[in-house]
């Protein structure tokens, strides 16, 4: 019964991710369902997550990269709460490892829900 009422929220969630476009929100390419499992393809970043460059010796983001990748996601959250054409959607599990970078370092904010 619960993995149902997962299944069916997956769904639910799926047909808002379908339904939103920004240039600041990860887009995604595919889907697959079948009865056992439901899989989302997200495009690729390069540059992989935030949480990698604000939490590793390796990797380094001067003040200009840290304050555009902080516009790049209010800009990304603002059309969700007010610009989106339906209902405004509530990203709950916004962290810096749910902001993936691209190859120009320009952030997107990953609506993929992880606890479907």
């Amino acid at each position: 019964m619960n993995l149902e009422g997962a299944f069916r929220r997956f769904d639910s969630e799926c047909e808002v991710l379908w339904n939103v476009r920004h240039q600041d929100l990860i887009k995604i390419t595919s889907s697959c369902c079948d009865p056992d499992s439901k899989v989302l393809v997200l495009e690729f970043m390069l540059n992989c997550s935030l949480e990698k460059w604000l939490c590793s010796h390796n990797y380094f983001l001067d003040i200009l990269e840290r304050m555009n990748t902080m516009i790049d996601v209010q800009l990304a959250l603002e059309y969700l709460h007010h610009d989106h054409s339906s209902a405004p959607v509530i990203h709950c599990d916004l962290k810096p490892s749910n902001i993936l970078l691209d190859e120009n370092m320009v952030a997107h904010v990953s609506l993929a829900f992880p606890n479907s």
